[in-house]
């Protein structure tokens, strides 16, 4: 009982909070890209489900994610994946708006949840760590860091499925997030850790790359899909 009354405990605490705050963020946006073109009820099964297989997923990798992180290409692989869930939200936005006058989303709840859990497996690690390094062993904070990470995701991506039916922009700038995420996922791999070390500021360059590169590609299908 006393280790809760100290100073340590405490800033362990608002660290984690604050971590939770920052890095839940991209993690809400993907689940809202995916849940918006389904029906409003279905959108909240697709939404609990998610964050429900999250609640999992993210307490296994917690016991591995920091070993896993040092598998080389592991991120390389994570981020080039995060590449065609971004172009792949981005190229479905066509089809959710080509549904929006009828009324009738043609959306799958199933692959919602598929590409929720997806993005969730690679986007969450950063967030695992993070909060396991914070907790530096202590169980208490490490459980407490987990379970505030589900709510923030869960009523973060609720707001922003809101936002995004109010203000269309704000789609492009989801998918954009979710490229510099695997711009920044790729170079941080094992295996060029030396080379990031030396460039600092590749990191940014590849964000921005990655950015680019979902919001060119996914642009680029879209208007592919309306010629054809």
């Amino acid at each position: 009982m006393e280790t809760l009354l100290t100073a340590d405990f405490w800033f362990g605490i608002f660290k984690i909070i604050w971590i939770d705050v920052i890095l839940s963020g991209d993690n809400a946006v993907v689940i809202a890209l995916a849940a918006r073109a389904l029906p409003p009820e279905q959108q909240r099964k697709a939404i609990l489900w998610g964050c429900g297989f999250a609640i999992v997923m993210r307490i296994s990798l917690t016991v591995v994610a920091a070993k896993l992180m040092q598998l080389p290409l592991l991120e390389i692989l994570g981020g080039a994946l995060l590449l065609w869930i971004g172009v792949g939200l981005l190229k479905g936005e066509e089809a959710a708006d080509a549904t929006s006058g009828n009324g009738k989303p043609r959306g799958s709840i199933f692959v919602a949840i598929r590409t929720i859990l997806l993005a969730d497996l690679v986007m969450c690690l950063d967030n695992v760590i993070a909060v396991a390094a914070t907790a530096q062993g202590d169980m208490r904070l490490l459980i407490f860091g987990l379970a505030l990470s589900i709510p923030l995701v869960l009523f973060g991506s609720t707001l922003m499925i809101k936002l995004m039916e109010r203000f269309p922009w704000i789609v492009m700038l989801g998918a954009g997030l979710i490229g510099w995420v695997a711009g920044e996922t790729i170079v941080n791999d094992h295996l060029l850790t030396s080379v990031s070390q030396q460039y600092p500021a590749l990191r940014y360059i590849a964000a921005a790359c990655g950015a680019a590169f979902v919001l060119g590609l996914g642009h680029w299908l879209q208007q592919r899909k309306r010629a054809s």
